[in-house]
């Protein structure tokens, strides 16, 4: 097992902390989780006057966009980073955590300077929940996973199932909710055994799920993020399913420009070289959290998987690498937004 270095904060106890901290932008308690735990939001930027008259399927119906979020060029972009959809994993929180530092001080918490961040966050609208799901970070023994083997963050990230068998990855899937068929309950889930990746979003099972989604209503954000991990792969963008083909294109163009700024500062990655069609092929992908996202705000949702650093086969990222990830990953989702620059 690894040593957690000073700066990687994962802990709730660490997130509420941080979020008291703030000065330049404000923190409010979002919601509660299904065990009644408590769901930090960070806001940076004022909320913005966007002449809403509809939602944005039906402004979408109007074929005119503008009814639901006026954004005519006065408007600052607007950004939402979600850490730790799945309370395992962790390294979103320490990413959330740091960059909060960096709007707050222009340092992350190991004293590395990153200016672009520090001297451009107020252009946008940034929200920021360092950890959607605090039932499953509440029930993960560890505080980091680096060092960590496979089978050991398996058994307390998915479970066991009733009759003693190990629950896996991805037939964990099909059966959900998982409470009532666990008799250990994986950190992956809420208290009531949801998996806030795959709640049914037209009628949605989990407060955490309620409060993303109205946010995201509420917000209209530009470009949203939901970050994860959970193995010893290249660190990669997952694309998205049942958006509109423009949104895929945005999501390629935005790739290339992180895995170029990736390359050029030595962290390793994964390329996506083709934009998918969803249906291709049986069974067709799932309409998830990210797809969801899109639809009730038009914006650009994308799922980052991030290496961790376990002690097994495979890639394995140093801890810095992993924050140094996340971190070009938020400077270049705001140059994206502000075209590049």
């Amino acid at each position: 097992m690894a040593k957690r270095p000073e700066w990687w904060k994962t802990r709730l106890d660490e997130i509420e902390s941080v979020a008291r901290s703030v000065k330049r932008g404000k923190s409010r308690i979002l919601g509660y989780s299904a065990g009644g735990r408590e769901i930090w939001l960070v806001e940076y930027g004022e909320k913005q006057d966007l002449k809403r008259r509809a939602n944005y399927n039906s402004a979408c119906g109007a074929m005119d966009p503008s009814a639901y979020a006026r954004k005519d060029g006065n408007t600052k972009p607007i950004v939402l980073i979600v850490g730790a959809v799945h309370g395992s994993e962790m390294e979103g929180i320490v990413g959330i955590l740091n960059f909060i530092n960096v709007i707050e001080t222009g340092r992350d918490f190991r004293g590395k300077e990153w200016d672009y961040l520090y001297n451009n966050w107020n252009r946008f609208r940034i929200l920021l929940i360092p950890c959607l799901n605090p039932d499953g970070r509440a029930r993960f023994p560890f505080d980091i996973c680096a060092g960590e083997k496979p089978e050991v963050l398996g058994h307390y990230g998915l479970g066991i199932w009733k009759d003693g068998t190990p629950c896996k990855w991805p037939e964990c899937k099909a059966v959900h909710p998982v409470l009532e068929h666990s008799s250990f309950l994986g950190c992956y889930y809420n208290d009531d055994g949801v998996n806030l990746m795959h709640d049914n979003f037209f009628n949605p099972m989990a407060n955490e799920t309620k409060l993303i989604l109205n946010l995201a209503d509420e917000e209209a954000p530009d470009f949203t993020v939901l970050l994860h991990g959970g193995g010893n792969y290249h660190s990669h963008i997952k694309q998205t399913s049942y958006v509109p083909y423009y949104i895929k294109e945005k999501h390629y163009l935005f790739e290339k420009k992180l895995y170029e700024s990736l390359a050029q500062r030595g962290i390793p990655h994964e390329v996506q070289e083709i934009i998918p069609i969803d249906g291709e092929k049986y069974p067709p992908p799932s309409f998830n959290l990210t797809s969801a996202i899109h639809h009730v705000c038009g914006g650009m949702s994308i799922l980052f998987e991030s290496n961790t650093g376990m002690d097994g086969p495979g890639l394995r990222y140093a801890t810095d690498q992993i924050l140094d990830l996340h971190l070009i990953l938020f400077e270049e989702m705001l140059k994206f937004l502000w075209g590049g620059q």
